[in-house]
C-alpha cells in the first residue's frame, strides 16, 4: 500500500481507544439485547389485554415509534455537546439516564406506563449519546494518524455487532426460561459496565474544546441567506422554506390518521428539506455578510444532507428485520427450543465475518482489478443490497400465504444480503459523515447521520398506517397478494429507486477532509 502524502511512516494508535470499544461493545449488548426482544415481548405479554388480530400491528409501531426516538434523540445530544458540556460529560451523564431506563423495564414488566417511561429514558440515553460517542473516536486522531481512523470505524462497528450478536442470540432464551425482568435486567447491568469502563478511561482521552459562538455558524449563514433580499431577484429561496413551515403545520392535522410521533417527524421531514432547499437557493446571498469559507462550509454540509436523506430508505428496510422478519419467522417452521427472535442474531455474526473479509480479500480483490469502491459508492451499492434481501423476502411470503411450509433456514440468504448491504452503509457511512463535517459541527452533522435512521422509520410508520385504509387495503387485494408480501415488494423498490438515485447525486459529490490538525 502506499504511503499518503504528508502521514508518517508509522501512525500511532491512540491508547484510549480500548475504552471506548469496550464502552461501545457493552453498551450495544445493552441496547439490542432489549430491542431484539421488544417485539416478542408486547405480543405476548404487556399487549395481551388487546385482541389477537391487532397486536402484531401495535407491537410493530411501537418498535418504530421507539426506534424513531432512538435516533431522534442525537440532534439533542449533538447540539448540547457542541455548545454546552462537551462530548464527554455529555456521553457520560446521558448514560445514567439511559440505565434508569433500563431499570424502568425491569421492574414495570407488567405496567404499561412504567415500561413506556423505560422506553423514552433509553430513546433519550442511547440515542443522546449515540453521534457523540463516533464523533469522539475521531475526537482522538489527527493529520498525523487519520489512516488508521477508518481502521477503528471499522473495529468500532465490529464490536457494535459482538455485543449484538450474543444479545441477539441469549436474550430470547432468558425471556422465556427467567421472565421480562431478568431479561431487561441483564441488559441494564451491562449499561451500568459500560458507562464505568467510559469513565475509567477519563484521563487518558482528547478532550477538543468546545468551539466558540460564532457569528458565522451554519444556522446564522442559512438565516442571512433566507432573509436577506437581491436587488433584481425575487425571493423564491425564502417561499420554498415558509412553504416547509406550512406543509410541517400541515402534518399535525394528520395525528389522527397516523399518530403523534410520526405527524411529528413529518412535520421536521418538511422544514428540513424545504429549509435545506431554499438556503441552497439563496446562499450566494450571504457572502459580503459571512467569510467565503463559512457560506462554502454551508454548501457543503447541504450536500451532505443529500446523501444522508438517500440513505434513509435503506434505514426503512434494515430496521424491520426486528419486527416484520420476526414476524414472518413465527410462520415458518423452526425447532421447539429456538425462538424466532433468535434469527437476529445471523445479522450480527455476518457482520463479523464480512468486515474483515472486506478489507482483507474483497476490496483489495476489487482494486487489483480495477474497480475502487469508494465510500459513496459502497452506500449506494449497500441500498442496493437490501432491496435484493426484501425482494427474496416477498417471495418467501408469497410462499407462506400459499399454505407452503418453509423453514426458518430460508430467511438465511436475506440475513445475507441485507447484512452485506448494512457493512457497506453504516460502517463506512459512519467515517464518511465524520470526515465531511466541518470542525465546528462534528456533533450536530452526526446526528443528522443518525435522523436519516428516525426518516427511515418514519417511512414504515406512514406504510403501516397507510394499509389501515380500507380504501388500500382493498386496491392492494386487486394484485392477489396479501398485504404483507405486497408491503415487502413496495420496500423493495423503495430502495432500489433510493440507490439508482444514489449512483447519480454521488457522480459529482466533491468528498472533504475534514480531520482536526495535529
Amino acid at each position: 500500500m502506499t504511503q499518503e502524502a504528508g502521514q508518517p511512516a508509522q501512525a500511532k494508535m491512540p491508547r484510549q481507544i480500548p475504552y471506548i470499544i469496550a464502552n461501545e461493545g457493552c453498551e450495544r449488548f445493552s441496547f439490542y439485547g432489549m430491542r431484539n426482544i421488544l417485539t416478542p415481548f408486547l405480543i405476548t405479554s404487556l399487549l395481551l389485554s388487546m385482541p389477537e388480530q391487532l397486536r402484531a400491528g401495535m407491537a410493530k409501531e411501537i418498535f418504530h415509534t421507539f426506534v424513531i426516538g432512538v435516533y431522534f434523540f442525537p440532534l439533542l445530544g449533538g447540539w448540547i455537546a457542541d455548545r454546552f458540556f462537551g462530548k464527554y460529560n455529555t456521553v457520560f451523564w446521558l448514560s445514567l439516564v439511559y440505565c434508569a431506563g433500563h431499570a424502568c423495564l425491569a421492574i414495570f414488566e407488567n405496567n404499561r406506563n412504567g415500561f413506556f417511561t423505560g422506553l423514552f429514558l433509553i430513546a433519550l440515553g442511547s440515542g443522546g449519546i449515540k453521534p457523540l460517542v463516533a464523533s469522539f473516536v475521531g475526537d482522538q486522531f489527527d493529520q498525523s494518524n487519520r489512516s488508521l481512523a477508518q481502521k477503528v470505524f471499522d473495529g468500532f462497528y465490529w464490536i457494535i455487532n459482538f455485543g449484538s450478536f450474543f444479545a441477539s442470540l441469549l436474550m430470547p432464551i432468558f425471556l422465556k426460561q427467567f421472565g421480562a425482568s431478568v431479561a431487561f435486567g441483564i441488559p441494564g447491568l451491562l449499561m451500568l459496565i459500560a458507562t464505568i469502563v467510559f469513565w475509567s478511561g477519563r484521563s487518558k482521552y482528547v478532550y477538543v474544546p468546545l468551539a466558540p459562538k460564532d457569528p458565522h455558524s451554519f444556522l446564522n449563514v442559512v438565516r442571512t441567506a433566507l432573509s436577506s433580499a437581491a436587488p433584481g431577484q425575487g425571493r423564491n429561496g425564502f417561499y420554498v422554506a415558509v412553504l416547509g413551515l406550512v406543509l410541517a403545520g400541515g402534518s399535525l392535522f394528520l395525528i389522527p390518521q397516523i399518530g403523534i410521533v410520526a405527524a411529528l417527524c413529518l412535520a421536521l421531514v418538511m422544514v428540513l428539506g424545504c429549509g435545506g432547499m431554499g438556503s441552497w437557493m439563496q446562499l450566494e446571498r450571504a457572502r459580503g455578510a459571512h467569510p467565503d469559507e463559512a457560506v462554502d462550509g454551508v454548501r457543503a454540509v447541504l450536500r451532505v444532507l443529500v446523501v444522508f436523506a438517500l440513505v434513509t430508505p435503506f434505514w426503512s428496510l434494515f430496521d424491520q428485520k426486528a419486527s416484520t422478519w420476526v414476524l414472518q419467522a413465527d410462520l415458518m417452521t423452526k425447532p421447539s427450543w429456538f425462538q424466532s427472535a433468535q434469527m437476529q442474531a445471523l445479522n450480527p455474526m455476518l457482520v463479523m465475518l464480512l468486515i474483515p473479509f472486506n478489507n482483507l480479500v474483497l476490496f483489495p480483490l476489487l482494486k487489483r482489478i480495477g474497480i475502487e469502491l469508494t465510500a459513496l459508492r459502497r452506500m449506494g451499492l449497500g441500498i442496493a443490497f437490501s432491496g435484493l434481501a426484501w425482494i427474496v423476502v416477498g417471495f418467501m411470503q408469497l410462499a407462506i400465504d400459499h399454505g407452503d411450509a418453509l423453514a426458518i433456514t430460508w430467511q438465511i440468504l436475506p440475513y445475507a444480503l441485507l447484512t452485506f448491504g448494512e457493512v457497506l452503509v453504516s460502517a463506512t457511512g459512519l467515517e464518511f459523515a465524520y470526515s465531511q463535517a466541518p470542525l465546528a459541527m462534528k456533533g450536530v452533522i452526526m446526528s443528522f447521520w443518525n435522523l436519516s435512521v428516525t426518516i427511515g422509520n418514519l417511512w414504515v410508520l406512514l406504510a403501516n398506517s397507510s394499509v389501515k385504509s380500507e380504501a388500500v387495503t382493498a386496491q392492494i387485494k386487486t394484485t392477489g397478494i396479501s398485504v404483507t408480501a405486497f408491503q415487502m415488494f413496495f420496500f423493495a423498490g423503495f430502495a432500489l429507486l433510493a440507490a439508482l438515485l444514489f449512483a447519480l447525486y454521488a457522480r459529482s459529490y466533491k468528498m472533504q477532509n475534514n480531520y482536526r490538525t495535529s
